[in-house]
């Protein structure tokens, strides 16, 4: 372990990749030059910046070496890809008493974020001073979330026109001979519907949705909040239209960093070294980039041993091979489970609010005729009701798992609410996940248990 990484177990090393997917260099050697038989690959998720990336891998981490046998040498590594902290948004035991850092900012965004948004966006800095006045000034006016929306539009990115990138496609619509036009032909990314519908239609089911995931009192938007309400409550939505906006971006590069980084990375080191086996583990976003780096594994390889998911955001369908509302079409990622040989844990939770309410919103396609609220199966995250549309992939609650064990392969369900319940509004439980229960199914996914 080199020194001042701060990770309490050992030999860990980080793999470091920007925001194209290239890897740093010397990261990359320390990995290779890890001794162990077996390899955690741990991939942080979206509300993290660095120093809060290398608390999780080690609270995640502390547990291993008293869970697995003799035989095996357990290597260590975080996954660190460029995302983002919001320091308003609260992190289970990162955070006092699970609570708001600065619940007293209300709409406004705290310093904190502001410079990390300045970070994630560089050279916006006019944008960003705007956004962050129209957001602590709250005007009562249609044209203010006009120009809002504009703006977070512009930051997003959604208004260009490129190749389709495989990795950036809808987790949840693949289809196979378009799939590959799409590549050749230069189109208009799928758009979701956020970025497209009347901002003030946005902005209020945002509202609502903050309301329904505990972040809002029910009467936090005023009296009589509804179709005639005022228009000074719906900041708290633009607010969250913000985050998404990151959330958007975050999402195409972790399938970018997944396929174009990781998975290259991972194969070259299983091909200097054969008897390695490794294990990939992803939060959050961290999950799809884990997952989109099956992409690079190659045909008849069989050093993954296992994926474990946790609560990942991501489409449920991503692993189908035919989507239940479009038999022509499959998952992003269908079949890649099968490059495993071993099983693939979806790890899900109902007290995750941030896939039960905000990720269905954000991932609508423009042109959706569905109105913005209330669930879509369509656009589920696999970290709130598992794998979905994948035949014969079984669904067991964690302690099964832990009692019994788990299949020896294929997409797996893990119901892991018993130990991922607690965090507050509004991602509920979404960072719930330093559990020794957790650490536990890692273990037995990848068959390394005493």
């Amino acid at each position: 372990m080199r020194a001042g990484l701060g990770i309490g177990v050992g030999p860990y090393e980080e793999l470091v990749f920007d925001s194209d997917g290239d890897v740093d260099r010397s990261t990359r050697d320390a990995v290779a030059a890890l001794e162990a038989t077996d390899l955690l690959v741990f991939a942080h998720g979206w509300n993290s910046d660095r120093s809060t990336s290398t608390r999780l891998f080690d609270r995640f981490y502390t547990p291993f070496p008293g869970l697995v046998g003799p035989g095996v040498r357990l290597g260590y590594v975080g996954v660190v890809w460029p995302s983002i902290r919001f320091s308003d948004e609260p992190i289970p035991d990162f955070d006092p008493h699970g609570t708001l850092a600065e619940p007293s900012h209300g709409t406004a965004l705290d310093p904190a974020t502001l410079r990390a948004l300045g970070e994630f966006w560089p050279g916006r800095v006019a944008e960003l001073d705007r956004v962050a006045e129209l957001l602590e000034d709250r005007p009562e006016s249609a044209a203010a979330f006009t120009e809002f929306g504009a703006l977070v539009r512009e930051l997003a990115g959604v208004d260009a026109v490129d190749g389709a990138d495989p990795a950036e496609a809808s987790d949840a619509a693949v289809t196979g001979p378009a799939a590959v036009a799409a590549v050749a032909v230069p189109a208009v990314r799928d758009v979701p519907a956020v970025f497209t519908h009347d901002v003030l239609e946005v902005c209020r089911a945002f509202t609502e949705g903050l309301i329904e995931a505990g972040a809002l009192p029910g009467g936090a938007a005023g009296p009589g909040f509804g179709a005639g309400a005022g228009l000074r409550a719906l900041w708290n939505g633009a607010k969250e239209l913000l985050r998404q906006a990151t959330y958007y971006q975050m999402k195409k590069r972790a399938g970018i960093v997944g396929q174009r980084g990781l998975g290259p990375v991972l194969a070259e080191l299983a091909g200097h070294r054969p008897a390695l086996r490794i294990h990939l583990i992803g939060h959050s976003f961290g999950a799809r980039v884990v997952s989109f780096s099956l992409r690079a594994v190659p045909d008849g390889a069989r050093y993954v041993k296992s994926a474990t998911l946790l609560q990942g955001a991501f489409s449920h369908y991503a692993f189908a091979d035919r989507l239940p509302h479009d038999k022509g079409s499959g998952g992003a990622l269908r079949g890649m489970q099968r490059r495993v040989d071993g099983p693939v844990l979806a790890c899900h939770s109902a007290y995750d609010s941030a896939l039960k309410v905000f990720y269905p919103l954000a991932s609508r396609m423009a042109g959706d005729s569905a109105g913005l609220l209330g669930f879509d199966e369509r656009w589920g995250a696999i970290g709130h009701d598992g794998v979905q549309a994948v035949p014969g992939a079984p669904r067991i609650s964690l302690d099964t798992a832990l009692r019994e064990g788990v299949p020896e392969a294929g997409c797996v369900s893990v119901d892991t609410g018993s130990v991922v319940r607690r965090g507050g509004p509004p991602s509920g439980a979404h960072s719930d996940i330093c559990h020794e229960e957790l650490a536990r199914l890692v273990v037995a996914a990848g068959r390394m248990g005493r």
